[in-house]
């Protein structure tokens, strides 16, 4: 049969199984031995992010699963590039990453990114990904000079991006899915 006229499938949320395959060890399945995604090993200065997902109206979603991805300490991706996975707490909503502090990565045009990580959030109700960034609060230059964040019309919705300082080497971001300070979600 021609290919156009096959439908599409309809799309799926991540429903209440996305931690069964993805994180089974807090979904209660002893299936791999060691599952600490939120961990990341490599060289360069150790950090941690935390954050929560909030819903429309401000309650945490505590089925939310959270990856990340970032270049190294050096601003390499690729085999360099650094990934991790954290569910929320199923209680609080809060979620997790130890990591290193990501290097800048250069625009195609050469210009220098402010460091950043990027942020992948799954959970029930979503039916695709919301694809979003973690920028650090340390450099207002580079901030002021980033080509992703100088994208966005509205510069008062470029706060929703950059994470609040709560200790040394300690950054904490809120996700706001939908509502008054929604955050900034890109389509890739």
């Amino acid at each position: 049969m021609p290919v156009e006229y096959l439908k599409e499938t309809p799309s799926q949320t991540a429903g209440p199984y996305v931690h069964i395959g993805t994180l089974p060890g807090q979904a209660g399945l002893a299936i791999r031995a060691d599952e600490a995604l939120h961990i990341i090993a490599a060289e360069g200065e150790r950090i941690v992010i935390e954050g929560l997902v909030l819903d429309g109206s401000g309650t945490p979603v505590r089925d939310a699963m959270v990856e990340l991805w970032q270049a190294d300490a050096q601003g390499r991706v690729g085999v360099h590039g650094l990934w991790g996975r954290a569910g929320a707490d199923a209680t609080t909503g809060e979620f997790r990453f130890e990591t290193v502090r990501p290097g800048a990565l250069s625009w195609p045009d050469g210009r220098k990114q402010a460091q950043h990580v990027s942020l992948l959030i799954f959970a029930r109700g979503i039916n695709i990904h919301l694809h979003t960034r973690l920028y650090f609060p340390d450099d207002e230059a580079a901030l002021a000079a980033d080509p992703v964040l100088g994208r966005i019309e509205q510069a008062v919705r470029r706060k929703t991006l950059i994470a609040e300082k709560t200790g040394p080497g300690r950054y904490r971001l809120v996700l706001r899915l939908q509502g008054e300070d929604e955050t900034v979600f890109f389509d890739a």
